[in-house]
């Protein structure tokens, strides 16, 4: 902030452009005879230039609409996209939870929430409840999620990272994945 530069400049500028073309886009809501919750988590492995921080990013959907979405830098360095994969997921998992106390509140109960990522080996890891000398230096906050999985609370899938809509959480997609991760979230 106290010395701006060309590239801040160009930064403030991209900011804009995006603005304007986002100017008419809108969430849609639809009727849907399925309320679940059902969720999607993503991350993009050292993003951040200065700290070396992964970015986390989920959206999730109730009755096939999207309402609860997040992006934002890990709190600590990952030391591999297995790990940092593993962290969104387990972010993802708190806000999943949370969303079912609301819809048992409301009288949709849920079941297992569905919770989709598109690392096989973070799903591994998840799955797994022996540590592993690999998983030694996680964190053991990072491990909430193992218990959610064991009690049933949240039901990990594999989902292609072609068709994941996290996916624009986390890093800058080409126009086509763009698209295509709004129109999975309902997003016109």
């Amino acid at each position: 902030m106290s010395k701006p530069g060309r590239e801040h400049w160009k930064a403030v500028q991209w900011v804009l452009r995006y603005l304007k073309g986002a100017v008419n886009s809108n969430l849609t809501f639809r009727k849907n005879s399925t309320l679940l919750v059902e969720g999607y988590s993503d991350s993009d492995y050292a993003t951040d230039m200065d700290r070396r921080r992964s970015v986390t990013g989920y959206a999730f959907k109730f009755g096939g609409n999207t309402i609860s979405w997040k992006s934002c830098l890990q709190s600590v360095v990952a030391l591999s996209t297995t790990e940092a994969e593993y962290m969104a997921m387990n972010e993802a998992a708190k806000e999943a939870m949370w969303l079912k106390e609301i819809c048992n509140e409301l009288g949709f109960k849920q079941q297992g929430i569905k919770l989709y990522c598109d690392s096989q080996s973070a799903l591994a890891l998840a799955r797994n409840p022996v540590n592993h000398e690999k998983t030694k230096h996680i964190a053991t906050k990072f491990n909430f999620i193992r218990d959610l999985v064991e009690s049933g609370d949240i039901v990990l899938h594999k989902i292609h990272t072609n068709v994941n809509p996290a996916d624009f959480l986390t890093k800058t997609v080409p126009g086509q994945k763009f698209q295509l991760c709004c129109e999975l979230l309902n997003v016109n």
